[in-house]
């Protein structure tokens, strides 16, 4: 990226990520059940926590950049402790992603050699173990949890369930004969931004009961605003409320939109008690990200 790009909204982009052939920049590609991330260390590039914000939507572009749901940046802060920022497509930055945060585990297994280890979140500090393709997190009970609460929304009337896991959530349940082909458009973005919910708005999850055990989860996100193959926070909520109705029987495995399983696994009562989640992290791709990448961000 030589001199001054521009950013995907058209603000300038500075010269100083990936400014000369002295500071090549690496990246490597993962997946949580789909839902697919950019990983940087910031132990080998520091100037990254700076540098690279503003250079996210254009870097997760999926026809001009490498494409991405989110990107995330893992800094060392001790033995066997690390933090990790996360930047949802569109440049927000959020406090948790539960994918993304297990796709981090395993970019710092493989960067670091930790197995174990604790990542310091916006959310909380969440110990992670890595076994080979499989990452669990431990995590905390849910944050605010609401009653159940009906929304007009769509010509249409839906029962949903409000809870924080790291971010807030939006928890739907229904019965489609289509579950998996339904568009999800145009009731979960309206649900993402119904003004019931507080500033910001919620991810939205939909749920249906697929047998004593387990569920199917679709994810309308925040910051991707679309439907991704996974939201693993949401997955985690879904299963929680699911749980807590007396829908499933804990462990739960969930079956996301990408046919992957996730495993919600509550050590106590659901909706008040820190809980396991585990699942595949999959590398897609290890790179350089091209000084010709500023190209993707003159998108006007």
């Amino acid at each position: 990226m030589r001199g001054e790009g521009r950013g995907r909204g058209g603000e300038p982009v500075g010269p100083g990520l990936l400014h000369g052939a002295d500071r090549p920049v690496n990246f490597a590609k993962l997946h949580g059940a789909g839902n697919d991330f950019l990983l940087f260390d910031g132990g080998a590039n520091p100037a990254l926590a700076d540098e690279l914000p503003p250079l996210v939507p254009g870097l997760c572009h999926r026809r001009f950049g490498i494409g991405a749901d989110g990107v995330l940046l893992v800094l060392p802060t001790g033995v066997a402790a690390a933090r990790v920022r996360y930047w949802n497509s569109d440049g927000s930055e959020a406090a948790f992603c539960a994918n993304g945060t297990r796709c981090a585990a395993s970019f710092i297994a493989a960067r670091w050699g930790w197995r174990e280890m604790v990542l310091e979140t916006g959310y909380a500090a969440i110990p992670a173990a890595v076994d080979g393709g499989q990452v669990e997190l431990r995590l905390p009970a849910p944050g605010e949890v609401r009653p159940w609460r009906e929304l007009a929304v769509a010509g249409t009337v839906v029962r949903g369930r409000y809870l924080v896991v790291g971010v807030p959530h939006l928890i739907v349940r229904v019965e489609w004969p289509d579950f998996w082909r339904r568009e999800l458009a145009p009731l979960a973005p309206a649900l993402r931004r119904h003004p019931d919910l507080r500033a910001g708005g919620a991810n939205v999850s939909v749920l249906q009961v697929e047998d004593e055990r387990t569920l199917g989860v679709r994810s309308w996100e925040r910051g991707v605003e679309g439907e991704t193959l996974s939201c693993g926070s949401g997955d985690v909520a879904a299963a929680l409320v699911a749980a807590a109705e007396g829908w499933v029987v804990p462990p739960v495995a969930v079956r996301t939109a990408s046919k992957r399983v996730l495993t919600v696994a509550p050590e106590g009562p659901p909706l008040a008690s820190p809980l396991r989640l585990s699942g595949p992290a999959e590398w897609v791709a290890e790179g350089r990200v091209s000084s010709d990448l500023a190209a993707a961000f003159r998108l006007d």
